[in-house]
């Protein structure tokens, strides 16, 4: 295939269009610079807006609505009668959802007129402070485009299990999890984090039976040890079967279904089966590097598969920065957005600042489970002199009313001057509530500063004002 000669020349070259490459973009025309965003997907968002964050969100929010009524309106005095579900319409909401905000996206860029080029871009060489960057499609000619600043946002992808490769229909990514046509008569979810319970409480309320195969002796690892045990009692209740301390061996098909086998650590690795209809593989996302030309930028990854950057997201390679689930840390939208915001500003010579300490993680589970800064068993593995306050919902009048009592907010302070270290919260609503507390940290504030902060009465925010109060020990209400 002959190429173009032709090279058309940018300030800044964002190699990705996901959460950090499109809103890098944005910034970076605000600046003032001529900006080009590369993106192989045929639309733009990434994982985050097409297969991730926000259809799964749609799905939960959909499914919740129907296991409320199937559950709860008749409490509030709500009869449904012949209760019917139409998952057909049901994912059609959920594209549209999607086909909203994906457009809304492209509508952004002609505002800011930023080059929107499709395909996937690879740097084919440079030439003196400029890299040139093939963007190659569907057939045609290759483009090629070249700027003296590259912004590597490329993101991540389902890790695949050697022993248990997706096959698209039995064993499935989250990205077929979001597209199945029948409710599952048995789910069962390799993988206790966040994907896996999700996607494992969409089915969950929709009529399947799942079973979660964790190899560690919890969900959710990482999280406040306190805020995970008590989501597992909730979703426990909910109809969830976990097989802690088991190691998955892989899957063999039984006719129409699939026969998981693993090993039960707790009781001397004896091998165990499970089957089930659909297999879904949550293990975790490692970094999409390939075919990046990293190599011509002299740029090689760590062990994780990750690229090594500086304080300032610059990378081995001069003029070239990487940002979101490619660099280390968590993977996560927001965190990607906010290191592709920064990364511009700092090399538009503006003060750029991400605070890693202030990064919230939510599960979007019912309750929701919703974190930020150090857990309690790493504050006290820092040898750190703390205070803790916790204060269940079941004490918040808004949460009675809501008949939404399951959990409480957590919050961790430093014992001498206050200050907060972390906070956790399992409980309606959670990712809303924690935001007031990631403002706090963002400032340096302590538990008295929230406390001392007037809330509105009645509201589910007041169970943060009351964890705040419990960290001095002088809650009203219990």
């Amino acid at each position: 295939m002959a190429e173009s000669n032709a090279v058309t020349n940018y300030d800044l070259i964002i190699i990705g269009g996901g959460p950090a490459g499109y809103t890098a973009a944005i910034r970076a025309a605000q600046l003032g610079l001529k900006t080009a965003c590369v993106e192989k997907r045929k639309t733009l968002g990434g994982t985050c807006l097409n297969v991730g964050c926000i259809p799964s969100k749609a799905m939960l929010e959909s499914s919740e609505h129907f296991h409320q009524a199937k559950t709860k309106f008749a409490k509030h005095g709500i009869l449904v009668g012949d209760l019917r579900l139409d998952l057909e319409a049901m994912l059609k909401r959920k594209d549209g959802v999607v086909r909203q905000l994906t457009n809304g996206i492209v509508g952004l860029f002609k505002k800011h007129g930023i080059a929107y080029v499709l395909g996937h871009g690879k740097v084919v060489r440079v030439e003196g402070a400029n890299k040139v960057v093939e963007v190659s499609g569907e057939g045609g000619t290759p483009t090629l485009i070249s700027a003296p600043r590259i912004l590597l946002a490329t993101g991540s992808e389902p890790s695949e299990l050697p022993f248990l490769k997706f096959d698209g229909k039995k064993i499935i990514s989250s990205t077929e999890a979001l597209e199945l046509t029948k409710v599952p008569e048995h789910l069962i979810v390799v993988g206790g984090g966040v994907i896996g319970l999700e996607m494992g409480s969409v089915w969950s309320r929709l009529g399947a039976k799942v079973t979660v195969i964790e190899f560690q002796d919890r969900i959710v690892p990482g999280t406040d040890r306190q805020a995970g045990n008590e989501l597992t009692k909730a979703l426990v209740k909910q109809g969830f079967d976990f097989k802690l301390s088991h190691k998955c061996l892989g899957a063999r098909p039984n006719g129409d279904r699939m026969v998981v086998e693993a090993e039960d650590m707790m009781n001397g690795n004896a091998k165990v089966s499970f089957e089930g209809d659909i297999v879904l593989v949550s293990t975790g996302r490692r970094p999409f590097t390939a075919n990046l030309g990293l190599d011509k930028l002299g740029i090689t990854t760590d062990k994780g598969g990750r690229i090594p950057i500086n304080e300032n997201f610059e990378t081995t390679a001069p003029g070239v920065w990487a940002v979101g689930d490619i660099v280390d840390g968590p993977m996560l939208a927001h965190k990607a957005e906010e290191e592709g915001v920064a990364a511009v500003e700092l090399m538009a010579g503006l003060p750029g600042h991400v605070n890693y300490e202030a990064i919230p993680n939510v599960v979007y589970t019912w309750p929701e489970l919703a974190t930020v800064g150090y857990t309690e068993e790493e504050v006290k593995a820092s040898g750190t002199e703390y205070n803790v306050g916790v204060f269940p919902f079941m004490a918040n009048g808004r949460a009675k009313t809501m008949d939404e009592v399951e959990g409480f907010v957590k919050i961790i302070a430093h014992k001498v001057t206050d200050k907060i270290l972390g906070a956790h919260i399992v409980g309606p609503r959670a990712s809303d509530l924690l935001t007031e507390i990631v403002s706090v940290i963002e400032f340096g504030g302590s538990s008295e500063d929230i406390a001392r902060t007037c809330h509105a009465h009645p509201t589910l925010s007041e169970t943060v004002k009351e964890a705040a109060l419990s960290v001095d020990r002088r809650s009203r209400s219990i």
